[in-house]
C-alpha cells in the first residue's frame, strides 16, 4: 500500500485539509488509489497542470499535496516498470530452459552420431583388412554373393495393394512412417549439419540443420514458440498459409485412427520456380497422433508403389516428387508454449531438369530456406501477434496483412507457372524466344484469384510477359534491395499508369513508347513486417511527373501494394523477391491484384557450371551442350562465381481489341527491364580482384579525391575549425579520414528550381540514409528531413549562402527505407572548389542514432 508523509498544522481544522510534510507516514485509502489508478492508466506521466486540475476534481484527493501526487505517480511508473522487466526476466529463463533442453538432447543425439560413426569407421577398416588379405581370385563368385547378400540386406517391398477401404493397411503404413519420421527427427537416421549463420540463443529461429549424403534432400530445425501443441499442429497442417511455392492442397480422404488420431490421404500441388521446369505434386498420407509423453506428431509420407496403398490423381502440367518420411514433432513446454521438431526430406527428381537449374532441387539450404524455416518463422510470427507484441499499422488485423501477401506470392507464381487449367495459353513469338507470352480469357477461372473486376468490360483478359535470366556473381538480396529502393532506374511510369488502368472505369489506352521511359519518384509507407524483418508489406506511392498537356491524365499519384523479401545477404539459401500489384489509395481488404515482381534464387556453389563473366540470358545458357556447361575452374569456390536465376514476370489487363498492341508493349517493357537489370547486376558485381583482395574499397576515383579536399577545405574556411585531424594532408589521407568519420557527412546539389539531391555521403552517411553509393543519387534531401527539418533548412539557406555555414539544433529525419532517425545537431555549410565558385551543400548529422 502506497504511504505519504504529512504533519497537523494549526490550520488543518479550520481549513478541513491535512497538509503534508516528511515526518509522517499516512497511508492513501482505497478511494485514494482508485482515483489516482484511473488517472495513470489514461495518462501515465500527468502534466502539472493536470495533477492540480485532478486535485480539484477528486475531493477525495483534496488533503493530498501536488508534490505527493507527483511522488505517487513516479513511484507508480517505477513499479509498473519493475512488473514488466520481472516478466520479461521470467519469459527469457523459460526460453533458456527450453532451449538449453533441446541443446542436450541435440549433444545426445551427436555422441549417437559419432558413436555410429566411430563404429562404421572400424567395420570398414576390418573389412579392407579382410580384402587386402585374401589372395584367391574368387570375382565371379563374390559379385553374385554380394548382389545375394544385398539383396537379403534390403528386400524389396512387397506390400499388398492397401486403399482407402482398407484401414489396416494404411494404419501399418502410418505406423512406418512414424518411426522413420522420429528417427530422423531425434535420433541418427540422417548425417545432420549445423546451417552457418543459425546460432541458437532465446530469441533466435531455432537451430537449424541440412543433410549430407543421403537420397534426396532434407532439412531439420528444432525451435521455441508460446502456442500450445494443438494450435502449433494446426497451424502446420494448413500448409498453404505458410509455405508460399504450395499451390493447392486437398484431404481427399479423412480416416479416424487410435488415440484420438486421423489418416489423411493429401494431394498437393506446388509452383515451379522459373519458367524453365515444370512445378511439382505429392500424393502422400499424412498421419497425427499422440504419444504417450503427451507430444504431438504430424508425419508424412508419399505413396508409391513401393510402399503401397491407393493411387492418387496425377496431372500432366506436373511431375510426382516424393515426400521421404516427415513431419512435426510437437511437445508441450514447461510454463506454457511448445517445443517443435521439424523434418523436411524429398526427392524433387532432379533429374528431369536443365543441369544448370539442377541445383535449385539438390539444395537442402533452399528447401531449410523456403519451407523448414518459414514454418518456424510464421508460427513465431502468430504467436507474438497473438500475444500483443506486434502492432500494425493501417488499422488492419494481421491476418489480413497476412493474406495480402499470400495473394500477392500465389497471383505472382501463378503467372510465372502459367498452368493451363488456369486458362492460360501461350502467343506466338516475334521471333526471339526470350520473352514469353502468356494470355488468360477466363475470368471464371481466374475470378478466385484475382476478382473478376478486373477485366475489361467489353471483353477482354489478362497478359503476362515473363522471362528467365542467369545472373553471375551478384547476391539475390543486394539485387532485390536495389530494384526496391530505386524504382527509377528500371520501372517506367506510363507502364505503371497503364497498370493502374486495370482499377478504373475508363477506357484502356496503351502507352507510347518513349525513350528511356518516364521518370517518377516513389514514397515507401510500410505495412507490416515479419517478427525477423525478413519479410516487408508496403504501400508504395508513385508520385508521376509532369509531361505536356496531352499527357496530364498520367501525372496523378499511383499506388502499390508491395511484397519484399530475403534481403539479408547473411541468409544462406534464401530466395529473394520483390511482388507489388497496383490497388487504390484505399483499398479494401478484397481488393482486386494483379501482381508482378520479381524472384532471384541462388544456385548452390557446388553445381556451378560455366563461369560466364556477365548476365547472361538463361534460355541461351541451356542451349549450351554438357561439355561447355561442366567448363570449371579454379575459382569456383569464390564467391565471385556462385551465381542466382531470376524470373520476371509483368501482368497486363486488355480489351481483345487491343491484345496484340498490349502484347507488343509488354514483351518491350520486358526487354528494357532485362537490360536495365543487367546493367546494374554487372555495376554491383564484385570484380574478380576485389572478391580475392577481400572488401570492396571506399571510392578512390580522383573525383572523389577532390571533393573530399574541396569539403575538407571548406568547412575550415567557413567555420575555422577542423572537421578532423589528419597527419599528411594528402588527397588519399583526407579521404580515408572523411570515409570514416564517425558522424554521417554527405553532401547534396545546389540547383535552382530543383530539388536538392544527393551527390556523396561518407560510410556513416550512407548507414543512416541505408543505401549504397551507386543508389545515393536516387535520394532527395527534402525526402529525409521532416516537415520542421525542411523549413529549418529553408529559413537557413540564405545565412548559409552568405556566411558559408549554420548550425542546426537537434531533429528527426528518416532514412531511404523510411526508419526515423535522431541526431543531436547539424552542421550544414557551403563547399566550394578551387576556383571558390560554390559546387554543392554539405551536411554533417553528429551523433546520430536509429529511433
Amino acid at each position: 500500500m502506497a504511504l505519504v508523509m504529512h504533519r497537523d498544522s494549526p490550520g488543518s481544522s479550520s481549513g478541513g485539509r491535512q497538509q503534508m510534510d516528511s515526518s509522517k507516514y499516512v497511508r492513501y485509502t482505497p478511494e485514494q488509489v482508485e482515483a489516482l489508478e484511473r488517472v495513470y492508466s489514461e495518462c501515465p506521466k500527468p502534466s502539472s497542470l493536470r495533477r492540480q486540475q485532478l486535485i480539484r476534481e477528486c475531493p477525495i484527493l483534496s488533503n493530498i499535496e501536488p508534490k505527493q501526487i507527483k511522488v505517487w505517480f513516479q513511484n507508480r511508473r517505477c513499479r509498473e516498470k519493475q512488473r514488466k522487466e520481472s516478466s520479461r526476466l521470467q519469459t527469457v529463463n523459460r526460453k533458456l530452459t527450453a532451449m538449453n533442453k533441446l541443446l542436450m538432447e541435440e549433444n545426445d543425439r551427436l555422441q549417437k552420431q559419432v558413436s555410429h560413426l566411430v563404429y562404421e569407421n572400424g567395420f570398414m577398416k576390418q573389412q579392407l583388412h579382410t580384402a587386402s588379405g585374401t589372395t584367391t581370385d574368387n570375382s565371379c563368385e563374390s559379385v553374385v554373393m554380394s548382389g545375394q547378400h544385398q539383396q537379403q540386406q534390403n528386400p524389396t517391398p512387397q506390400h499388398p495393394q492397401r486403399d482407402a477401404n482398407n484401414p489396416a493397411g494404411l494404419l501399418a503404413i502410418a505406423e512406418e512412417t512414424l518411426a522413420e519420421f522420429l528417427s530422423k527427427a531425434t535420433g541418427t537416421a540422417v548425417d545432420w549439419v549445423q546451417m552457418i549463420g543459425m546460432k541458437p540463443g532465446p530469441d533466435s529461429i531455432g537451430i537449424v540443420a541440412v543433410s549430407r549424403n543421403c537420397s534426396g534432400v532434407a532439412a531439420r530445425a528444432c525451435g521455441l514458440v508460446s502456442l500450445e501443441p494443438t494450435k502449433v499442429a494446426e497451424i502446420l497442417k494448413d500448409r498453404r498459409s505458410w509455405f508460399r511455392d504450395c499451390r493447392c492442397l486437398e484431404v481427399l480422404s479423412l480416416i479416424p485412427a487410435g488415440n484420438g488420431g486421423t489418416i489423411e490421404l493429401v494431394y498437393m500441388q506446388t509452383y515451379a520456380p522459373t519458367t524453365l521446369a515444370a512445378a511439382r505434386d505429392f500424393w502422400t498420407l499424412r498421419y497425427t497422433t499422440s504419444l504417450e509423453d503427451g507430444s504431438l506428431v504430424v508425419c508424412e509420407r508419399s505413396l508409391t508403389s513401393s510402399t503401397g496403398g491407393p493411387q492418387g490423381p496425377t496431372s500432366a502440367s506436373f511431375v510426382r516428387a516424393e515426400m521421404l518420411p516427415s513431419g512435426y514433432l510437437i511437445r508441450p513446454c514447461e510454463g506454457g508454449g511448445s517445443i517443435i521438431n521439424i523434418v523436411d526430406h524429398v526427392d524433387l527428381d532432379a533429374w528431369s531438369v536443365p543441369e544448370v537449374l539442377r541445383s535449385l532441387y539438390e539444395s537442402s539450404k533452399i528447401l531449410a530456406q523456403k519451407t523448414t524455416i518459414s514454418a518456424l518463422r510464421h508460427i513465431r510470427q502468430i504467436a507474438q501477434e497473438s500475444s500483443g507484441e506486434i502492432q500494425h499499422g493501417g488499422g488492419r488485423q494481421p491476418a489480413v496483412l497476412r493474406t495480402f501477401c499470400q495473394r500477392l506470392c500465389s497471383g505472382f507464381n501463378d503467372a510465372v507457372n502459367g498452368f493451363a487449367d488456369d486458362g492460360w495459353t501461350l502467343m506466338g513469338s516475334d521471333g526471339v524466344e526470350d520473352v514469353t507470352i502468356a494470355i488468360n480469357s477466363s475470368p471464371k477461372v481466374l475470378g478466385s484469384q484475382y476478382n473478376t473486376s478486373i477485366f475489361p468490360p467489353f471483353g477482354g483478359g489478362v497478359l503476362c510477359a515473363k522471362a528467365s535470366m542467369l545472373l553471375q556473381s551478384v547476391p539475390p538480396a543486394l539485387l532485390v534491395r536495389f530494384l526496391r529502393e530505386h524504382r527509377s532506374e528500371w520501372a517506367d511510369y506510363g507502364v505503371d499508369a497503364y497498370s493502374a488502368a486495370c482499377l478504373k472505369a475508363s477506357p484502356y489506352a496503351v502507352p507510347l513508347a518513349r525513350g528511356g521511359g518516364f521518370p517518377s519518384t516513389q514514397n515507401i509507407l510500410p505495412l507490416a513486417q515479419t517478427v525477423e524483418h525478413e519479410e516487408f508489406l508496403e504501400v508504395v506511392r508513385l508520385e508521376g511527373p509532369a509531361f505536356s498537356p496531352e499527357d496530364v491524365a498520367l501525372t496523378r499519384d499511383m499506388y502499390l501494394l508491395q511484397l519484399c523479401s530475403g534481403v539479408d545477404e547473411n541468409a544462406v539459401g534464401a530466395c529473394a523477391q520483390l511482388v507489388f500489384a497496383p490497388i487504390d489509395e484505399s483499398f479494401a481488404d478484397d481488393a482486386p491484384l494483379l501482381p508482378s515482381g520479381f524472384h532471384v534464387i541462388p544456385l548452390d556453389p557446388k553445381a556451378d557450371g560455366p563461369t560466364a563473366t556477365r548476365t547472361l540470358d538463361l534460355a541461351s545458357t541451356l542451349e549450351v551442350g554438357t561439355s561447355g556447361a561442366r567448363a570449371i575452374n579454379d575459382a569456383d569456390g569464390n564467391s565471385y562465381n556462385r551465381r542466382s536465376v531470376l524470373t520476371i514476370a509483368f501482368q497486363f489487363t486488355f480489351e481483345n481489341h487491343l491484345r496484340d498492341n498490349v502484347a507488343a508493349m509488354a514483351r518491350q517493357y520486358v526487354r528494357s527491364v532485362v537490360s536495365s537489370v543487367q546493367r546494374v547486376a554487372m555495376a554491383i558485381a564484385p570484380s574478380p580482384l576485389s572478391s580475392q583482395i577481400g572488401p570492396k574499397p571506399l571510392p578512390g576515383c580522383p573525383e572523389a579525391h577532390t571533393l573530399a579536399r574541396w569539403i575538407f577545405r571548406s568547412f575550415r574556411i567557413h567555420t575555422g575549425g577542423e572537421l578532423f585531424r589528419v597527419d599528411i594532408s594528402s588527397s588519399d589521407a583526407i579521404l580515408k579520414q572523411l570515409w570514416r568519420h564517425s558522424d554521417a557527412i554527405m553532401c547534396c546539389s545546389v540547383k535552382t528550381n530543383t530539388s536538392p539531391v544527393f551527390t556523396f555521403a561518407n560510410q556513416a552517411g550512407l548507414d543512416m540514409l541505408e543505401t549504397t553509393l551507386v543508389a545515393l543519387q536516387d535520394i532527395m534531401l527534402d525526402k529525409i528531413l521532416d516537415e520542421a527539418g525542411r523549413k529549418l533548412l529553408c529559413s537557413e539557406f540564405s545565412k548559409i549562402m552568405q556566411q558559408g555555414f549554420a548550425y542546426l539544433p537537434a531533429g528527426i529525419c528518416a532514412s531511404s527505407m523510411g526508419r526515423p532517425v535522431s541526431y543531436d545537431q547539424a552542421v550544414a555549410w557551403k563547399v566550394v572548389d578551387d576556383d571558390e565558385s560554390n559546387h554543392c551543400l554539405a551536411l554533417m548529422f553528429m551523433n546520430w542514432s536509429f529511433m
